[in-house]
């Protein structure tokens, strides 16, 4: 029997054990043995040096004849005061009106659990040592019997996890206040509470390598592009053969551009932007021990758009939206068209606009493009600093750290006024992006544009300006065009770009990029 094929996907809510990829090929056929003491010798082997690794000896029958073994990781465990054999054999006791607990044998415990007895736990019946070994690192209790060559394997893992709380990553004003998790089944009953129809599909997975990570996909039929799909899973079949610890691996093994700096996916952490992505036609990726939900394919003017601009009017939401646009553009190109003017195109400047500039860098030693060189990696320094450092100081050293070191800069003429003015404003403007990969574009492109602005002034802005929306124009996310609805034109799409309509003109997915029933055979 193909273990590695049988037990390698599942669509139970349930994970299917696989076995670990660590055991020699010659051993993966490895069979129960009859008695304990191969079966537990076997199991040492494998997890040797395990100090986590529970072994527990028990008997059960009238003279207590019949012998056990109790094996589970303590560490993923929080019951350690369950006796576990003497609950799976109170589910006999139960079972049969009038049996006492000493008169239960071998053979009626065999009986009772390959015939599927009703239980009080979950249990399954294995026949293989890798997939016992497998089941014990899943967080399972898995009990050997002596001459059976089966065991019972039954889940006992009550992991410590994270609360639902408001999004972090993504706060609004209105709308839900509910994020995702670290855990994928809770993840996945979030998800489904919300969108209660049997057209939206779950298939699980399990990731190759050491990590054999639990992986989640979901999408709706009927509103997914079938071509889009099948693209996916051809692409997904080869990532997850390699070692997957967050949702960001898949992301750059599927991507259709790896050195591209504009995002080719989406994530969020709130459950209401990953419903009205599956609700648009889009797939979902999920994983074990991430909060972050990948939406493929990602456009680019979705990377614009937040769950809350379909809490608000239409009006308001547009007008934010095109704020957003503003923003964007202000954080690409105005320290470049700074400097390209500054330096090379002065005579564009109003002459008391002119006078003031040039009042302000009298005695500043440096030209335009090495100030802003200069305050742009400070300013990234604080930017990372902030980050980084704990919250209740986090926020507080990195506005204070700007204005201090602002002001020293300009008194020290290091910097002129202007400068730090138009850094500052730089800055503000790529957190006004509700997407933080795209801010993080932003800044990896400014820097070639201030160098060709340095270079050749507003020709090589202009330059470096058509370059990146060539780029853009080019660039595929899981094979659809990332411009879309302008390059290629898609004039119903339009409606939800970057102004949007009135909900009571858009489909039934307030996304409104297609209708559902556009793909269903």
């Amino acid at each position: 029997m193909d273990i590695q094929k049988l037990f390698r996907k599942s669509k139970s809510s349930i994970p299917t054990p696989v076995p670990n990829t660590n055991v020699p090929s010659s051993s993966v056929e490895s069979p129960l043995a009859l008695t304990l003491a191969e079966n537990r010798k076997w199991i040492e082997q494998q997890l040797a040096n395990c100090s986590d690794i529970c072994y527990l000896p028990r008997f059960f029958g009238a003279d207590l004849q019949y012998g056990a073994l109790v094996v589970y990781c303590d560490s993923l465990i929080n019951d350690k005061d369950l006796i576990y054999l003497k609950d799976v054999l109170q589910d006999l006791v139960f079972q049969e009106a009038g049996f006492e607990a000493a008169t239960i044998d071998l053979n009626k415990l065999k009986s009772f659990f390959e015939n599927q007895g009703v239980s009080s736990r979950n249990v399954t019946i294995i026949d293989q040592l890798p997939i016992a070994e497998h089941n014990i690192l899943l967080g399972q209790v898995v009990i050997f019997f002596e001459q059976w060559n089966k065991a019972l394997s039954f889940n006992a893992l009550n992991l410590e996890t994270r609360q639902i709380t408001a999004p972090t990553n993504e706060p609004v004003v209105r709308g839900p206040q509910e994020a995702t998790v670290e855990n994928l089944k809770i993840n996945l009953g979030l998800l489904r509470n919300r969108l209660k129809s049997a057209n939206f599909k779950i298939e699980k997975f399990v990731a190759s390598g050491e990590t054999q990570t639990e992986i989640a996909i979901g999408y709706l039929d009927g509103a997914v592009n079938p071509k889009t799909l099948t693209e996916f899973k051809k692409r997904f079949d080869k990532a997850i053969q390699e070692e997957i610890l967050e949702v960001a691996y898949i992301e750059e093994l599927i991507e259709d551009s790896t050195y591209s700096p504009f995002p080719q996916y989406r994530h969020t952490e709130r459950t209401d932007t990953a419903v009205a992505a599956l609700l648009d036609g889009k797939i979902i990726v999920i994983t074990s021990g991430s909060p972050s939900i990948m939406i493929c394919p990602g456009l680019f003017i979705e990377f614009f758009q937040s769950s809350e601009d379909y809490y608000i009017r239409s009006l308001y939401s547009s007008l934010i939206r095109l704020l957003r646009l503003f923003a964007f553009i202000m954080a690409l190109t105005l320290p470049s068209l700074y400097i390209a003017i500054s330096t090379f195109h002065s005579e564009l400047i109003p002459t008391v606009l002119l006078l003031a500039i040039l009042d302000t860098r009298e005695g500043i030693p440096f030209p335009a493009f090495i100030e802003a060189l200069l305050m742009e990696f400070f300013f990234e320094i604080m930017r990372e600093a902030g980050i980084r450092l704990p919250k209740p100081v986090g926020s507080a050293v990195s506005i204070v750290g700007a204005l201090v070191i602002g002001q020293a800069a300009i008194e020290a003429k290091i910097a002129s006024p202007i400068m730090v003015i138009i850094v500052a404003l730089t800055g503000i403007a790529s957190f006004s992006l509700p997407n933080y990969n795209m801010a993080i574009s932003l800044r990896i492109l400014r820097f070639p544009l201030m160098i060709l602005a340095a270079t050749i002034g507003g020709f090589g802005f202009m330059i470096g300006f058509l370059f990146i929306f060539l780029h853009l124009v080019s660039l595929r996310s899981l094979g659809q065009p990332y411009l879309t609805p302008w390059a290629p034109l898609k004039m119903s799409q339009l409606k939800d770009g970057f102004i949007r309509a009135p909900l009571k003109f858009l489909l039934r997915s307030p996304r409104n990029r297609h209708r559902h029933n556009s793909y269903k055979k």
